[in-house]
């Protein structure tokens, strides 16, 4: 099993930046990728941003290209996302997720993650 628990979340203002961590542990040797993803109240789950385990290859969705950067450590098994530019309609719980295994399932749906984090929250004041 693997266990995944965020934390970088907090309140910031308009053009602020965060950098949310995602640190792994349990049996992650097998982990094929992580990701991140957010929901705002009233929506649904949305993808954020995925990183490759190995190569380090990156994917984002097109809102938050440019002022988002996803990174991983292999040695402390962590996962970041960098957010630059932050505006208030980045406002949500920010949940990461990791998938032991390459599937035919788009790294872009949550149905392809096998593991999930707890949430941490962002904020962003206009």
């Amino acid at each position: 099993q693997v266990q995944l628990v965020e934390s970088g979340g907090g309140l910031v203002q308009a053009g602020g930046s965060l950098r949310l961590s995602c640190a792994a542990s349990g049996r992650t040797f097998s982990t094929h990728a992580m990701g991140w993803f957010r929901q705002a109240p009233g929506k649904e789950r949305e993808f954020v941003a995925a990183i490759i385990w190995s190569g380090g290859n990156t994917m984002y969705t097109d809102s938050v290209k440019g002022r988002f950067t996803v990174s991983r450590d292999n040695a402390k098994i962590t996962e970041y996302l960098q957010m630059n530019s932050l505006k208030p309609e980045d406002t949500a719980v920010y949940y990461c997720a990791a998938v032991n295994r390459a599937t035919s399932w788009s790294l872009m749906l949550p149905r392809a993650y096998d593991h999930w984090g707890q949430g941490t929250q962002v904020t962003v004041s206009s």
